[in-house]
């Protein structure tokens, strides 16, 4: 059998970023060079996620594993990924398509936001970091579930890092923003606040948030503001996307949407619009869990 696996990565306007995770996927090929890998874009940029089916196809796959290199499953991982994979079921139907899982709520990523703080922190002495805030920034979504795992992740860096208080904003889409996350930080009695950003790579929303807070740190000296790196080519990150991989080519990747009868039903009864997608998942889901309850 001829197995290739796709890696499909959200796409950025900025070019650093799209090349930042072509960069991604060449240090896995590296690291696993008797593995056939290849990379496209969900939107935004090329390769498309049709380009990256129909370049597996030309090389002759019997068996593509296609995994989402995204953080939080939204709209993006719960319907457009898969509809782009129906398709291509339909127009290859001798081809087997495995629908890998998206990064999520995978222990090493706390692991791998602790670290990004610590080498911010590397200097601050114990007590420092008591007194120290962490304001975890994600991209935000129109999801409420996806935001909502963003909380869950904070609590467990706060668990993991005994810092004063970790709170979380968004760069966009929904609220609180990265001001106001800072703001409500250091109206607790944080004494400093570290930026973490919960993003793979640069982009726009990267450079424009370290802009913002440059601007917060020069209106107000007295409160040392940092900003820790993104995920990039962390280790730990290379070795949760590998072990995403594996799940899907062992069949174990049990949360993918791929065979969620919420989305068939959802996809049936909308097939173009996004939003309403995610609108009939959640009131099917909760109307059979009322039924349940």
């Amino acid at each position: 059998m001829n197995e290739i696996t796709l890696f499909v990565g959200h796409g950025s306007r900025d070019s650093d970023g799209n090349q930042e995770f072509l960069e991604f996927v060449n240090e896995i090929r590296r690291r696993v060079p008797t593995q056939h890998f290849e990379a496209c874009f969900l939107e935004l940029t090329t390769p498309t996620i049709p380009d990256g089916l129909n370049a597996c196809i030309r090389q002759d796959a019997d068996r593509i594993v296609v995994v989402p290199v995204i953080l939080l499953a939204a709209s993006h991982v719960k319907f457009e990924i898969p509809e782009y994979l129906d398709a291509a079921r339909r127009k290859y139907p001798n081809v087997e398509i495995v629908y890998g899982r998206n990064i999520g709520l995978h222990e090493q990523m706390i692991d791998l936001l602790t670290d990004r703080f610590y080498e911010q922190a590397a200097m601050f002495a114990q007590e420092e970091i008591h007194q120290t805030a962490i304001v975890l920034m994600g991209r935000g979504s129109s999801d409420p579930d996806a935001n909502g795992d963003l909380y869950k992740i904070a609590r467990q860096v706060w668990e993991q890092t005994g810092v004063f208080t970790v709170e979380v904003c968004f760069t966009g889409i929904t609220f609180p923003r990265l001001p106001d996350g800072i703001k409500r930080a250091l109206s607790l009695g944080a004494k400093r606040v570290v930026v973490v950003p919960y993003f793979l790579f640069t982009g726009v929303l990267i450079k424009r948030m370290r802009d913002v807070l440059q601007e917060m740190q020069a209106a107000d000296p007295t409160i040392p503001l940092h900003m820790a790196e993104y995920f990039g080519m962390h280790r730990r990150l290379i070795e949760i996307v590998l072990e995403r991989r594996e799940e899907a080519v062992r069949g174990q990747s049990f949360m993918n949407c791929d065979l969620c009868k919420y989305r068939k039903l959802a996809a049936h009864e909308h097939p173009h619009n996004h939003d309403h997608h995610d609108h009939a998942h959640s009131h099917v889901y909760q109307s059979e869990a009322g039924s349940r309850g």
